[in-house]
């Protein structure tokens, strides 16, 4: 049994989220209790600890808001751009060429919008329903994966420093953004340690339908990040075979706030924040949860995909691509 949405308005239309059961514990930092296991070609092996419960929320198209409330990386977590990419011919079905022309491309949007000095795309996956269930395989790369129904966050308190620290040193097997002319750091160590100690660092998502439709079956759904409590996190372990990575899943809150980008096409790039060391909850550790200052930046934004209620019977399949950038601004 689902736990009832909120009540709608405006352009709202009610998503059905999975969100982790109500009484899991929340934390902070890991504790081995919620976990998977993946491979080197991103298949899990089956989830240990987690208990997901079906949420309706109300969704609000965000392409419908006014000036005043549009959503912005900083502000809320997420902003979308025009950014058409025709011109480049990427075969995105092919992990070399991904690498070598659209990762450049990511970093150039990514370095606009923030005016950050050092970036760097580092990885990716391709996401289709269709794709994951044929086992459809990315040459030379991973396979494809199904859209991700689970509210979640990419980094946590120990992954995003500790993912920026792996990216300054020698590539490991999962790494994607290894290329066979290449075999040496993605960023510098010295800068990193900078970054991180002293400065300031980001990693985000350049989320982008990659089909010719628009996206109209399991679409994107963000929550805005200043709707986001501590307390609302759990974190969930990724055990790699020469590294750990940490997610953080959500428990249910009457707070979170969901938008949407209806019908999302191939000239837009959706940028999603995945952690940002200037944000409240990275600054202090979830020390401050009821004195969030509001001119802070955020400091990531839970996002999956979602069943919307209005898509028809006899669409499309999404086919989409998200390519993780480091970002220093040192």
């Amino acid at each position: 049994m689902s736990i009832s949405a909120e009540s709608n308005t405006g352009s709202d239309r009610a998503g059905q989220f999975k969100y982790m059961e109500p009484s899991s514990t929340p934390s902070l930092h890991r504790n081995g209790k919620v976990f998977t296991r993946r491979d080197q070609v991103g298949t899990d092996d089956g989830w240990n600890g987690v208990e997901l419960a079906p949420v309706e929320k109300p969704v609000r198209d965000a392409r419908s808001l006014g000036t005043s409330e549009q959503q912005t990386l900083v502000k809320n977590g997420y902003e979308l751009v025009n950014k058409p990419i025709s011109d480049l011919g990427i075969d995105f079905m092919d992990h070399k060429t991904v690498v070598a022309d659209y990762y450049p491309h990511c970093a150039s949007v990514v370095r606009e919008i923030t005016g950050a000095s050092v970036i760097a795309s580092f990885d990716h996956n391709i996401r289709s329903a269709s794709g994951k269930k044929s086992k459809q395989k990315i040459e030379g790369g991973q396979q494809v994966q199904g859209p991700a129904h689970v509210v979640h966050g990419d980094y946590t308190l120990t992954s995003a420093p500790e993912r920026l620290r792996k990216l300054a040193q020698m590539p490991l097997a999962n790494d994607t953004w290894r290329k066979s002319d290449s075999n040496s750091p993605l960023l510098d160590a010295t800068q990193v340690e900078q970054a991180i100690s002293d400065g300031r660092f980001a990693i985000i998502n350049v989320w982008r339908n990659i089909a010719n439709e628009p996206v109209a079956r399991n679409p994107m759904a963000l929550c805005d990040a200043r709707t986001v409590s501590p307390e609302d996190l759990v974190v969930f372990e990724i055990h790699y075979a020469d590294r750990i990575g940490e997610n953080y899943f959500a428990r249910p809150s009457t707070k979170h706030q969901w938008y949407c980008y209806p019908e999302m096409t191939p000239d837009e790039a959706l940028l999603i924040t995945q952690w940002d060391s200037a944000g409240e909850l990275a600054r202090t550790d979830g020390a401050s949860a009821d004195s969030i200052n509001p001119d802070s930046p955020c400091t990531f934004s839970f996002h999956t995909a979602f069943e919307d209620p209005t898509t028809t019977d006899d669409a499309p399949d999404r086919w989409s691509i998200e390519v993780r950038c480091a970002v220093l601004y040192i």
